[in-house]
């Protein structure tokens, strides 16, 4: 087993667009992933991989779990900052978080190893599985999400569909979509022709609406993506933006211990984490309120790192 990087795996709640107050669950080292997507939020993969082990000792994940348990969040969440399907005790993580409390269990997967037996069974007693489609082509498959060079969008769809047909529980689809890639009339029928192989419970759009890896993954407005929603799924949903906890003084201070340290020097994702103790999924989260209250922007430096700095007023 590879020596754990980091000392906390259990982080938040933290406030999720689809699940509420979400307890995420870290599996993998920072950044380790089957794919190298353009629009992620963490910020390019540091190491691409499909090798499944034990990356992070399961028996402190379990003990953090149980300190946590008392939050009584909404959702257990097994996501984190990097794809949760590559540790490979995931069957058995699940297994005893049934055991230790009556709280669903999600699973937020880009879906690239499905494919993969092991993995599918891995999942099965999981409450809802949201696993991502954001292409309906090779060409496209390879220009968004970057994957290793052994997982192929052929052998990756097939994993979706294979898992559909095997998985009883909630099977919710998100679709990430990229403006000027992934918009035009022919992606569109190539995703929704993909979609109906899969046949989700759900089919859930997205779009870029936090500081991507790439500059050029560009969000879409708002109008266009409720039409494009109409035309990949009928009853697809709109993901919107977790509000409600917003107001609340906890998330305030926080917010506030942030903007304190971007007054002092700018700083990129990964930066303000350390700085602060938070797990890289919290951070993004004030993050984002910041940016939507206009108190900060990110800039692209010499180093070409992407940092966050405060917008005077």
């Amino acid at each position: 087993m590879v020596e754990a990087s980091k000392k906390e795996y259990v982080f938040g709640p933290v406030p999720s667009r689809r699940l509420g107050r979400s307890l995420g669950v870290d599996l993998v080292p920072y950044k380790t992933c089957s794919y190298d997507c353009i629009y992620c939020q963490l910020g390019p993969t540091t190491h691409k991989t499909i090798e499944r082990k034990e990356w992070l000792p399961l028996d402190i994940i379990i003990e953090q779990l149980k300190e946590k348990l008392s939050l009584k969040p909404d959702y257990i969440t097994l996501s984190g900052s990097g794809e949760p399907t590559l540790y490979s005790q995931c069957e058995q993580l699940i297994q005893t978080i049934k055991h230790m409390a009556d709280i669903p269990v999600a699973v937020l997967t880009n879906g690239s190893l499905l494919w993969m037996p092991e993995v599918r069974k891995s999942l099965m007693d999981a409450d809802v599985v949201i696993p991502s489609l954001d292409a309906g082509s090779e060409t496209l498959f390879e220009t968004i999400n970057r994957p290793h060079s052994e997982i192929s969008f052929k052998m990756m769809l097939y994993g979706l569909i294979a898992f559909r047909r095997q998985y009883k529980g909630h099977y919710w689809l998100e679709v990430m979509l990229v403006n000027e890639l992934s918009t035009t009339d022919e992606e569109i029928r190539n995703l929704r022709a993909a979609i109906e192989r899969i046949q989700p419970d759900k089919v859930q759009i997205n779009t870029v609406t936090r500081p991507p890896a790439e500059t050029f993954a560009k969000p879409i407005p708002r109008l266009q993506l409720e039409r494009l929603a109409g035309q990949i799924w009928d009853n697809a949903e709109i993901i919107t933006e977790y509000t409600a906890i917003g107001e609340k003084q906890a998330f305030l201070t926080r917010l506030d211990d942030i903007l304190e340290l971007l007054k002092r020097r700018p700083c990129t994702l990964e930066d303000i984490a350390k700085g602060l103790g938070l797990h890289p999924n919290e951070a993004i989260k004030y993050l984002q309120e910041a940016m939507a209250k206009q108190l900060i922007t990110v800039v692209s430096m010499h180093d070409e790192k992407r940092y966050y700095v405060p917008i005077n007023r």
